[in-house]
C-alpha cells in the first residue's frame, strides 16, 4: 500500500544588509516543518539565485567567519573575471555559489529534523543587499 505523499512548500526572502552575510535558517526550516504535520520524510531547503547558497554546518562564530575566508580564498573579490565583461561585478559570488552549492536535503524523523548534534541550516548570501527569494519544500507523510 502506498501511503499519501503531503507536500508544503515556503518562501522566504532575504535582503541582507552585506555583501556577503552568513543566516541561521534552522529555525524556519522547523517551523516550516511544524506547519506541513509530516512525521517522516524529507526538506529541500534551495537558494533561488545563482549568487546564494545553502549549506549544512555548526553554527558556531569562529566556523562562520573560517568559512567565509575560506570562500574568499578560493574564489575572492577581483576585478578580472570574464563574467565582469558582461557588465556584471559579481563573478566571485558564483564561484563562491558553486563552492557551497544551492541546496540540501535534510531528513525528518518522528516530526524533527534529523541532525547530527551541531548541524544547522545556513543560508548563505554572496551578492546581497537586494531582495533574494529560497524555496523551502517539505515532503512526506
Amino acid at each position: 500500500m502506498i501511503a499519501n505523499m503531503t507536500f508544503h512548500t515556503e518562501y522566504l526572502t532575504f535582503r541582507t544588509k552585506s555583501h556577503r552575510e552568513y543566516i541561521n535558517i534552522t529555525p524556519q526550516v522547523s517551523a516550516a516543518l511544524d506547519k506541513s504535520g509530516i512525521a517522516e520524510g524529507m526538506i529541500l531547503v534551495s537558494a533561488m539565485h545563482i549568487t546564494a547558497g545553502v549549506y549544512v554546518n555548526d553554527g558556531e562564530d569562529g566556523l562562520i567567519r573560517d568559512i567565509d575566508e575560506w570562500l574568499e580564498g578560493l574564489a575572492p573579490v577581483r576585478e578580472n573575471y570574464r563574467h565582469h565583461r558582461t557588465g556584471e561585478t559579481n563573478g566571485d559570488s558564483h564561484l563562491k555559489s558553486l563552492l557551497v552549492h544551492h541546496e540540501v536535503i535534510v531528513p525528518v524523523t518522528k516530526g524533527k529534523l534529523d541532525f547530527g548534534p551541531w548541524q544547522q541550516v545556513y543560508y548563505a548570501e554572496f551578492d546581497g543587499q537586494r531582495p533574494k527569494r529560497l524555496i523551502i519544500k517539505v515532503m512526506g507523510e
